[in-house]
């Protein structure tokens, strides 16, 4: 990045008053929002509360003595970090309430398939969703960690703790996610499993969905008290199986299917008359679909659609 107002760059320092203007303040922080973003969203796992954190981290960048900031980046960071912890322990007492599995909301990675990151590590919905899990500050740390490669002692001054705590934080994360996942199968594979099996849901072919699903899957829909919606969690083949056979004749008439990506992966989304109802995401791993994820939220995928469009919420 080019200088300006004496600065070296954004991770160099700035000399006291070099951050004055709020033009320059805006630069500096639209340089480094899809960072920002990527980091609160890995985070809460929803866009719609990652916009939130964005807009608060403005606001403070704004009314912050900015002369006296010498890494803006690094400022940054930290207060996104520090505010999306803060969120996410308020959100686990909200979700709590929610009607129904809760979900990581899906967003379209077609723009940015790495979502601001070093590496696109922490964005898969399956992996979201085991990250839920874990406690706000665990996920902070594997986060600014393994997606974004920040060092140690960095993520350690950004989350007030020591390096060693921070160290085992992230090892606690690693163990919690490798303990609970398989390894997944390559894209192409991916996507011919799920040709499969959309083609077996909508047909009702318990054979076919017998063979590639798992003995201990699980469907989660969510939809938030929306009429229809499965409430609870379908576990095992069996169930699994049965359940997508019957809903067939329900759901499938008048359908349109069209092939997005969704957190870097292929992804179904479902419509009526031009309308979504469902975005499907499966994880899958050689022994075949370890779970189906329904999510039918209206407000969820009105939010999906949006970023296909590239729609942001951020203003100045």
């Amino acid at each position: 990045m080019g200088t300006r107002d004496g600065a070296d760059s954004l991770d160099g320092t700035y000399p006291l008053g070099g951050m004055d203007s709020l033009d320059e303040a805006t630069r500096v922080f639209m340089a480094v929002r899809p960072q920002l973003f990527g980091i609160a969203y890995r985070v809460l796992g929803s866009s719609a509360e990652a916009e939130d954190i964005l807009q608060e981290a403005w606001l403070r960048w704004q009314h912050t003595d900015r002369g006296a900031v010498r890494e803006p980046k690094a400022f940054l960071t930290t207060v996104t970090a520090r505010l999306a912890i803060n969120l996410a322990q308020s959100a686990r007492v909200r979700r709590e309430s929610y009607t129904g599995p809760w979900l990581p909301e899906p967003i379209d990675t077609r723009a940015d398939p790495q979502l601001g990151a070093e590496r696109a590590e922490a964005l898969d919905l399956a992996v979201l969703f085991l990250l839920e899990k874990l406690n706000p500050v665990e996920r902070a740390a594997y986060v600014l960690r393994e997606a974004f490669d920040y060092p140690y002692q960095q993520i350690a001054d950004m989350l007030e703790t020591s390096e060693t705590n921070t160290r085992q934080l992230v090892s606690r994360a690693r163990k919690r996610i490798s303990s609970e996942r398989r390894k997944p199968v390559d894209a192409t594979e991916h996507r011919r499993l799920m040709e499969v099996f959309l083609t077996a849901a909508q047909t009702g072919d318990l054979a076919v969905l017998e063979d590639i699903l798992t003995e201990d899957v699980v469907s989660y829909t969510d939809g938030n008290g929306l009429r229809g919606a499965t409430r609870i969690p379908v576990v095992g083949v069996e169930h699994v199986s049965r359940y997508l056979a019957a809903f067939a004749p329900r759901f499938w008439p008048d359908k349109e299917i069209d092939w997005v990506e969704a957190n870097g992966g292929p992804a179904a989304l479902v419509s009526t008359g031009g309308t979504p109802v469902a975005l499907l995401t499966l994880d899958i791993s050689e022994r075949g679909i370890e779970q189906a994820m329904w999510v039918m939220n209206p407000e969820k995928l009105a939010r999906y659609v949006a970023s296909q469009d590239g729609d942001t919420t951020f203003s100045s």
